[in-house]
């Protein structure tokens, strides 16, 4: 099994000078600790307006900076949210391909469409079209990455000529495709498009074997490629502080753990928020007694953990990836956790990882056979096709010219 960190770069109220920018560089350094204990990737998300809850509204920046710093740790988007009202889809091509080139073709593209009002609404995304758009989206963007030049597409939600989208990825024919996945049929549209399913819901291994079989039978059954390769990867999430005092593990990370629950309902589902007003840390602080506070998995001892990860492991589940940065937990006391892990935990996941994964490729290869023969690819331009764009110099010299000639037969006439 493969491990990640998860970030949102959460910043609860009150809101010191100096605190988001502190946020910001923790986490870089955190990165660089997780690419040299040999964790496998992070994940991060792209949010907008969701105050203390998400400040991560450009993660192409943070990826970047995280690229300068890393060597091995793949670079993930947790998502990039593909509506065009928030990003442009020749934008998401430019970004990922350019992000995928200074890290040396570490990027995995994870892709969203966001179920917050706060957002939606600021970029005016139809609740009711944000999945179609999604969808539309995704698939040109691939084509985008992968068609030297890309064909032009006059769709329901954008339209754009004919143009050679540049860079081009290291990896080709584009970065493995994900899709955020919060419930169990998001897992299954996942299957059938032949993408990773990065699951943000919080289920116990027992239920995660369930939606794990669910991916791999549909994959294996029904799967027509959105992009032009397949990525069958199955990520889930779960709390994550660990210390040798059980104690001290709960300390340190389930009250941050709790906030990134209540401060996602708040969000997402039960809160009323005034931009720039609300706090939700404090509204927090008035609802955690009333908040079950029960054992949570991945927070305890290096054992606990085991056994945790142990049966996500036996679920099938690909890769497990941790909120770590949750709430107020302290920049050191992460560094603590994941060296421990790293230390304790992690090398007997790693031991047989090369041959399960080599392994589950070879069961998969006849089925993703037979997926890349149901996929319709856009039909490429042959070169008689592909149309010339005169510069806007020529044209105004070109117009200007037409213009005199006209006066001049009106004079002779």
């Amino acid at each position: 099994m493969k491990f990640g960190i998860f970030y949102e770069h959460q910043l609860p109220r009150p809101w010191d000078d100096g605190l988001e920018q502190r946020l910001f560089q923790d986490a870089l350094d955190q990165v660089e600790l997780a690419d040299k204990l040999g964790i496998d990737y992070a994940w991060e998300v792209e949010h907008h307006f969701l105050e203390e809850y998400s400040h991560s509204s450009a993660p192409e920046v943070f990826l970047a900076a995280c690229s300068q710093r890393t060597k091995s740790i793949r670079l993930g988007h947790g998502i990039v949210l593909m509506p065009p009202n928030y990003n442009h889809p020749a934008r998401v091509a430019e970004r990922i391909s350019t992000l995928d080139l200074v890290s040396n073709g570490r990027v995995e593209w994870g892709t969203g469409e966001s179920s917050a009002l706060l957002e939606l609404g600021g970029y005016k995304v139809p609740v009711e079209e944000k999945r179609d758009q999604w969808i539309e989206a995704v698939e040109q963007c691939a084509n985008m990455m992968a068609l030297d030049p890309y064909p032009g597409y006059e769709g329901k939600f954008f339209s754009m000529p004919c143009r050679n989208i540049v860079p081009k990825p290291v990896q080709k024919p584009h970065p493995p495709i994900w899709v955020a996945c919060s419930n169990r049929e998001t897992i299954k549209l996942a299957a059938k498009l032949g993408i990773g399913a990065l699951t943000f819901a919080f289920v116990d291994p027992s239920e995660a074997k369930s939606w794990v079989d669910d991916y791999y039978r549909i994959f294996k059954e029904e799967c027509t490629p959105i992009g032009h390769t397949v990525n069958p990867n199955v990520a889930m999430v779960t709390a994550f502080s660990v210390h040798k005092s059980a104690k001290k593990a709960r300390k340190r990370g389930l009250e941050g753990f709790q906030f990134f629950g209540y401060a996602l309902g708040h969000h997402y589902l039960f809160g009323e928020h005034t931009p720039g007003r609300t706090d939700i840390w404090e509204s927090y602080q008035s609802a955690k007694e009333s908040i079950p506070d029960d054992d949570v998995g991945g927070i305890g001892t290096p054992e606990d953990l085991r056994n945790h990860l142990k049966g996500f492991e036996e679920a099938g589940v690909d890769q497990v990836s941790f909120i770590q940065q949750s709430g107020k937990n302290k920049h050191e006391h992460i560094c603590e956790s994941l060296e421990l892990f790293a230390k304790s935990v992690m090398p007997e996941f790693k031991e047989n990882e090369l041959e399960r994964q080599k392994k589950k490729m070879d069961d998969l290869a006849p089925y993703i056979e037979k997926a890349m023969k149901r996929k319709k690819f856009t039909k490429e331009l042959k070169d008689k096709e592909i149309p010339k764009i005169v510069a806007l110099g020529r044209e105004i010299t070109d117009q200007s010219s037409s213009k005199d000639n006209s006066e001049n037969i009106l004079i002779k006439t």
